[in-house]
């Protein structure tokens, strides 16, 4: 038997382990390989067949000050991986997005295994900002090989040192497997002649707080200009549910959370405002025009303007793929409602706007790969046991 050990955490992690995870069973089954993967992850990966030390997918944070509450159970979550790396030296270790956890991970397994193979897949961003050269160098030290979905992420660890391969995006497999358009809205009922919305306001407990107010009070604003437009709410946590049943009833929106096959949400829609995440590129895989929303308390705003200089020129993968404003990105105090209602509207009301972005999303995909992604990287890391 064969152990491959996948660490990552918050939910699109999961949902890209989950991805990996099918692949490397697919392909290990067709080779006469018993494989067992054994991971830190979530539901998703568990559904694939990963063996869940534990669930990262509820201690996610963006930002230092909102870290503060899930600091333990991610020591923990860290401690497990690493006691149980110790016990049971895997075949190969591999490694999803999760950066900083990852990191210690990956460095104290190399120095109990120093031939142990450890791969990061879906590395982190760092070509985005230049200060992070220090944390690419310490990366570089401990794997054998980044698998890049990004062309310029592949560039740009080759420099650094490492041995960067480039095997495109693995979403655009997973945007083909999902529903088409006319499929997903005759399944959720939406009739000709409304205009469907998918609100994704949060992924991250924090986002509950900071980002779901805005976005819900802008639909509260294009609800009053347009009467026949009906909001969707894919749910990205179990546990967000009564929360943000309680706020639909609060702003008094014509919304429906959606429970299962949430992804129906996503191709349906003829427009979204969403949270910054892995999930902006979906949609832009899908063609669905978006309003990207970010934001994160006073004091870690404070801390990343004037301790730590962050600075990038976009914060949303569409933007950044392409490094030009494909997608309008609302940031901190850009992110009120009157912003996010206006620039939302002047998608659905503006045909030239909204076929630009089209247009703007087909050169984007030609730079994401060809198709096969998670096959190609499952088949590099069986090779390699």
């Amino acid at each position: 038997m064969k152990t491959i050990f996948i660490s990552t955490g918050d939910v699109s992690g999961d949902l890209q382990g989950a991805l990996l995870v099918t692949a490397l069973k697919q392909l290990a089954a067709s080779l006469g390989i018993d494989l067992k993967i054994v991971a830190l992850g979530g539901s998703k990966m568990a559904a694939a067949g990963a063996e869940i030390i534990a669930d990262t997918t509820f201690i996610s944070s963006i930002g230092v000050w909102e870290a503060r509450a899930y600091l333990r159970p991610s020591i923990q979550a860290r401690n497990l991986a690493k006691q149980y790396l110790k016990a049971t030296p895997p075949d190969a270790l591999i490694l999803i997005d999760y950066v900083d956890p990852n990191i210690s991970i990956g460095t104290y397994a190399k120095s109990l295994f120093p031939n142990l193979q450890i791969d990061f897949y879906i590395a982190p961003q760092d070509w985005v900002w230049p200060r992070q050269h220090k944390r690419a160098k310490l990366i570089v030290s401990f794997i054998n090989e980044i698998f890049s979905v990004f062309p310029i992420e592949a560039q740009y660890f080759t420099e650094q040192g490492a041995k960067a391969t480039f095997v495109g995006h693995p979403l655009v497999d997973r945007v083909a497997a999902l529903s088409s358009r006319e499929i997903a809205r005759d399944k959720l009922g939406i009739i000709d002649g409304e205009v469907a919305i998918a609100l994704i306001p949060a992924s991250r407990q924090q986002e509950l707080t900071y980002i779901l107010p805005d976005i819900f009070a802008a639909a509260r604003q294009i609800q009053d200009r347009l009467p026949d437009v009906r909001f969707w709410i894919p749910l990205a946590r179990p546990d967000f549910v009564a929360e943000i049943e309680s706020q639909i009833q609060a702003y008094q929106i014509n919304a429906t959370l959606v429970t299962e096959n949430a992804d129906l949400v996503l191709s349906a829609a003829d427009l979204a405002i969403t949270k910054c995440g892995t999930v902006s590129l979906e949609l832009a895989l899908l063609n669905v025009p978006q309003v990207v929303v970010y934001k994160v308390s006073k004091v870690t705003a404070w801390i990343a303007k004037h301790v730590v200089k962050f600075s990038i020129p976009f914060m949303s993968p569409p933007n950044l793929v392409e490094m030009k404003p494909i997608v309008p990105e609302l940031l901190q105090d850009e992110a009120t409602p009157d912003r996010i209602a206006s620039e939302s509207l002047e998608l659905i009301l503006n045909p030239e706007r909204r076929d630009r972005m089209l247009a703007d999303y087909t050169q984007m995909r030609s730079a994401l790969g060809d198709p096969g992604v998670c096959d190609r990287v499952a088949a590099e890391i069986l090779a390699k046991l």
